[in-house]
């Protein structure tokens, strides 16, 4: 608290961190995770804590260190660039917790002294800008303090999405992309490559949260599905590790992405080495995607074609030299640079102080200083890689070239209150802070800084491949690029053939919950799984599906049928009733030999018309009847064929009218044979109505009938030709639609009233006496007649394709069975037996006579 008389106040205890400085007229604060890890003491509240501990040096990180200083001091030998003015550095150790690195930008803030004055506590800071932190846990921490006192602060590695909120962290700046565009670069990858069966691990962090649900939500967006996702434990915890190594072996997902910085990582990577899990496609976030940590020859074959999304390089001229400079002997007592060399020569320094603290990590050999940094390769001194550390970099000149531009203000023309410039010699870290958000320069490396108003940089990446050489040494080698300020179809390139994947080979590794679904078939979820695992169903008939995985098949249009695949939709094939069919060919023959029969038995009839056989049988209603039986025969031609508008209306007319035609000269003959017989009777006068000439009127009149029926049938809804796709799916049958099915029912209808109205007087007939009594032979024709139109109509209207050919066989049958019952037997005695040919036989009573 502080005292009335000195007006000062006292620290409960010191942090006693160990630094890296160098006093200037501007200072520039630095934290770096110079140790992987922190361990952090149980607090019992009844003494003071104990001062945290940091393990497992990370030589990585502090390569990033080096670059600031390396930075500053180039831009302090620069003449051109804060001339006159000297930077300075305070550079502490956050060991990658959030605690620690919160306790470091305290320190770098206020310093380690106990007695803070209340001048001290009432002035500003000393430090001008914050470059910090890597981690984004770490980094919002702080970003949290150092933003309530107007402190810039620019990280070189901290890309949680999440920092980018101004209202939240209105101080912070980075030199690396943000997340946001990373995830974005993951997808187009994904998409890229075909991967639809996926795995997720993060980091127990913002960084890792974020990430990971900020991946999630945008790759299932293209249809991916994540089997599982969990977050890797901070610290070692083998039940969570194994738990984790049974998920990665038991499923069958072949792709994993990593959201997570390396060390992290290593702990699952460990297990995953010993028990030799193999064939898996890691991709890595740019948390470890250039990771000397995991990029071990031991890791080869677990990691070996690791893709992952690195910060752009750079060739940074003199770095070389300025690493391997370091020696203990130019920083005497600088836990850092003990802890370093430690590391990269795996030897033990002699106890740091009286206390006996040693070197962290485990011991091989005593440090004798003799060591030479040009004699070993690490990642320390590898200058092929310099990603995090360029970052680093362009965060202090970014610093740099905002001081610079105040020096260039002019009085009056400021950005402050009254156009005020900045006081350099007194400058202020909220000055400090306008000026970086403006700032715009160009790297001697070609590369543009500037920041948007989210404080984040243009987001680029290189795509790193991680081959194995001959050696089975893991080396980066860059397969692509991604680059957001391009447009969308150009942010992504990749050079396939250069890539080298899992297990040495160059094909694409498959990732996949289900087989794709070839053209031809669909997807089918499985029930209760993600979407991305299904099954492949056949098309239905009818549908067809010609892309792969296709979630629904499509129908054909009704003129098409799909082929054999199922993946193309091709014209169906035509049938109709041909004349070059086999069937056409047996039907026509039919149809010529009919016709040709009833010429040849009306030739007979001619030739022999003057014998009694022929006139007893009325010779002029029996030539009608053939003339009608001919074109019966013949009007069967009309159906075969392909089907036209003319052809269709006159089929069905021609049927129609010939046959009535035929039944009305049956129905005359039969209604003479009747009539004459009953003329017999005495006082009997019915002959005088059925003269010649009324017979003949008759005869003409009822076909009439037939006639009006088929004209309105015509003009009022005639047939036309139709394509039948009902009966047969791959087909399409070309027929003859009847249009009016009243007109046409009303057609046959009439000719079976004739036909049944003929059966019932040959029938009452049949009996009459007489030799030669032709009633007989018109009733068994009719019945045949009959029965063949009574069994048409049901198999008419369920003979499909094969309707045409049914009406043909009914047409010939019945002109056959007219043509073979009434005129054989005539034939038959003209020809074979013309001694029955004789007036007597014939007329037996001579009662015929009268005809």
């Amino acid at each position: 608290m502080f005292g009335k008389g000195n007006q000062s106040c006292t620290l409960q205890g010191r942090f006693n961190l160990p630094e890296l400085s160098q006093d200037g007229d501007i200072i520039i604060g630095g934290v770096f995770p110079i140790h992987y890890r922190g361990e952090l003491r149980k607090t019992s509240y009844q003494i003071l804590p104990e001062t945290p501990t940091c393990i497992d040096f990370n030589l990585r990180a502090f390569r990033w260190a080096q670059l600031m200083i390396f930075a500053i001091e180039e831009i302090n030998n620069d003449p051109l660039l804060l001339p006159n003015i000297t930077l300075g550095y305070k550079i502490y150790d956050s060991c990658a917790t959030p605690v620690l690195a919160l306790r470091a930008a305290l320190t770098i803030l206020n310093g380690q002294d106990e007695n803070v004055t209340l001048l001290k506590c009432h002035g500003g800071s000393s430090v001008h800008a914050l470059i910090a932190d890597a981690g984004s846990t770490q980094s919002i921490a702080i970003a949290r303090i150092v933003g309530i006192f107007g402190i810039p602060m620019v990280s070189y590695f901290s890309s949680c999405t999440c920092l980018s909120n101004k209202k939240q962290f209105p101080t912070f700046f980075r030199t690396v992309p943000s997340d946001y565009f990373q995830v974005s670069a993951f997808v187009q990858l994904v998409k890229h490559f075909g991967w639809t069966w996926l795995a997720v691990f993060g980091s127990n962090d913002d960084y890792g949260h974020l990430g990971i649900s900020t991946f999630v939500e945008q790759v299932t967006k293209i249809g991916v599905c994540v089997a599982f996702s969990d977050f890797l434990p901070k610290v070692y915890d083998r039940e969570k590790i194994m738990h984790q190594v049974k998920l990665i072996k038991s499923s069958n997902v072949k792709v994993i992405l990593a959201f997570a910085p390396e060390i992290d990582l290593s702990f699952l990577m460990e297990e995953l080495v010993r028990q030799n899990v193999t064939g898996l496609q890691w991709l890595a976030s740019e948390g470890w995607s250039t990771a000397g940590l995991l990029s071990t020859a031991g890791n080869s074959e677990t990691l070996g074609g690791t893709l992952g999304w690195a910060i752009r390089r750079a060739d940074i001229p003199g770095i070389k030299q300025f690493l391997v400079r370091l020696h203990p002997s130019k920083y005497p007592g600088n836990v850092y640079i003990k802890q370093f060399w430690e590391a990269v020569f795996h030897c033990t320094w002699t106890p740091y102080n009286n206390t006996g603290e040693t070197r962290m990590g485990p011991s091989k050999q005593e440090c004798t200083g003799q060591e030479n940094l040009k004699d070993v390769h690490t990642i320390f001194t590898d200058e092929s890689q310099l990603r995090v550390s360029y970052n680093t970099y362009r965060a202090v000149y970014a610093v740099a070239h905002s001081t610079h531009n105040m020096m260039l203000c002019k009085n009056g023309q400021g950005p402050f209150l009254n156009k005020a410039c900045p006081d350099i010699s007194n400058l202020k870290p909220w000055q400090v802070l306008h000026y970086l958000k403006e700032v715009n320069f160009t790297t001697t490396f070609g590369d543009e800084v500037r920041f948007n108003a989210n404080g984040d940089p243009l987001a680029a990446y290189d795509l790193l491949n991680w081959q194995v050489d001959s050696n089975g040494n893991i080396k980066y080698v860059k397969v692509g690029q991604y680059d957001a300020s391009a447009k969308t179809e150009n942010q992504l390139v990749i050079q396939e053939d250069a890539i080298i994947w899992n297990g040495g080979q160059k094909m694409v590794i498959k990732s996949q919950c289900s087989e794709t679904c070839l053209p031809g078939t669909r997807k089918g979820v499985r029930p209760g799984q993600p979407i991305c695992c299904f099954d492949c169903i056949p098309c239905a008939e009818g549908e067809i599906s010609n892309e792969t995985d296709s979630v629904d098949c499509l129908a054909c249009q009704s003129d098409y049928w799909p082929n054999l695949k199922r993946d193309k939709c091709i014209p169906k094939e035509i049938e109709f009733l041909s004349f070059g069919d086999t069937m056409g060919i047996i039907l026509t023959t039919l149809s010529l030999f009919g016709a040709c029969i009833s010429m040849v038995v009306m030739a007979v009839f001619y030739y022999y018309k003057d014998t009694p056989i022929v006139k007893a049988n009325n010779s002029e209603l029996s030539f009608l009847l053939l003339f009608a039986l001919v074109f019966c025969f013949l009007c069967s031609l009309l159906f075969m064929g392909q089907p036209t508008v003319w052809s269709c209306m006159l089929q069905h007319t021609a049927f129609a009218i010939i046959f009535a035609l035929c039944i009305s000269c049956i129905l005359g003959k039969t209604i003479i044979v009747l009539v004459a017989f009953t003329a017999t009777h005495p006082n009997n006068d019915v002959m005088k109505w059925f003269s010649p000439l009324q017979r003949s009127l008759a005869v003409v009149l009822l076909p009439s009938i037939q006639v009006v029926i088929c004209i309105l049938w015509l003009l009022l809804s005639p047939p036309f030709p139709a394509k039948n796709i009902e009966y047969q799916s791959v087909t399409i049958i070309l027929e003859c639609n009847v249009g009016s099915a009243t007109a046409f029912y009303c057609m046959l209808g009439y000719i079976g009233l004739l036909s049944v109205m003929c059966f019932v007087l040959a029938f009452l007939a049949r009996t009459l006496p007489d030799n030669f009594n032709e009633a007989k032979f018109i009733t068994f024709s009719m019945l045949i007649f009959c029965a063949v139109w009574i069994t048409f109509i049901p198999v008419y209207i369920n003979s499909g394709k094969y309707i045409v050919a049914v009406e043909i066989f009914a047409i010939l049958s019945s002109s056959f069975s007219l043509l073979a019952c009434i005129f054989a037997p005539k034939v038959y005695i003209i020809l074979l037996r013309p001694e029955l040919n004789t007036k007597g036989n014939i007329m037996g009573r001579s009662s015929s006579n009268k005809f």
